[in-house]
């Protein structure tokens, strides 16, 4: 996994670099990630009763089978230290043990510590089961509850990923122009804020670029040629595109007004 924090081999390892070229690398990266997750996903059908009812067999459990098997991998994933990296944000905090077992890797600390703890991740998982995932999975139910479950915890984690990078992406830009952001975060202008991180031309080569990027790896292939009009696709381009305008690129910025608020505590 490609990672914001380096060590500074210029200055010996004992800085870190925190830029804006490192973290659009990072980025480019995960989109192939969400894109291959969002193809994998769409193997399977909606599967609603997968995350919509409670069928534990264990009374005192009233979660959806999805939710318990999220619950379930992130204790694990934490307990080897997974929610070490700032990188990760767990879907489910009050579930997650407050050491790991084993010894885990030191990140350096580059965010600004109260600003950190930003965790959008209820209103991530509410978008993606009632908005996203609708737009991209046929509808239907094929009884693969498991599977369907771990192909949504993947693109579940690939969406917080990307959009809690929203937190590094604030602070190289607050280091890089902080008289520009403390008027606006000392008044609490929102929407100051986020005027200052918006920026459309970036956004709509984003959104080109993960659309080439659905097409190249989602592309349904045959050994017969026949009209390019024709070409099937694992999930539309465009609505990848759509989803990243509407959906991701939003979010992200949200979590930077987030982090900014608190950038000055």
């Amino acid at each position: 996994m490609a990672r914001v924090v380096e060590p500074d081999t210029v200055s010996g390892g004992s800085d870190v670099q925190l830029s804006l070229d490192s973290i659009r690398e990072s980025l480019i990266r995960q989109e192939d990630t969400i894109v291959f997750s969002l193809i994998e996903r769409a193997k399977f059908p909606l599967n609603s009763a997968a995350f919509e009812e409670s069928r534990c067999l264990d009374s005192g459990n009233s979660s959806s089978l999805t939710e318990f098997f999220v619950r379930e991998i992130e204790t694990i994933q934490a307990k080897v230290g997974r929610y070490d990296n700032p990188e990760e944000n767990p879907f489910f905090l009050d579930n997650i043990p407050p050491h790991s077992v084993f010894p885990t890797h030191k990140y350096q600390q580059v965010l600004y510590p109260k600003a950190s703890s930003v965790n959008i991740n209820k209103r991530i998982w509410d978008v993606y089961f009632k908005e996203l995932l609708p737009l991209f999975v046929k509808p239907g139910d094929d009884g693969n509850y498991a599977s369907t479950a771990a192909c949504d915890l993947a693109c579940l984690q690939a969406l917080s990923r990307r959009i809690h990078y929203g937190k590094f992406v604030a602070e190289v830009k607050f280091r890089d122009a902080p008289h520009d952001y403390e008027p606006a975060i000392r008044s609490k202008d929102t929407e100051a804020l986020m005027k200052l991180l918006t920026f459309e031309k970036v956004e709509e080569m984003v959104k080109k670029r993960v659309e080439k990027k659905a097409e190249t790896f989602g592309q349904e292939v045959t050994c017969v040629s026949g009209d390019e009009s024709e070409k099937k696709y694992k999930v539309e381009p465009t609505l990848v595109s759509r989803i990243y305008g509407e959906w991701l690129i939003p979010l992200t910025k949200d979590v930077e007004v987030e982090y900014l608020l608190r950038r000055l505590d």
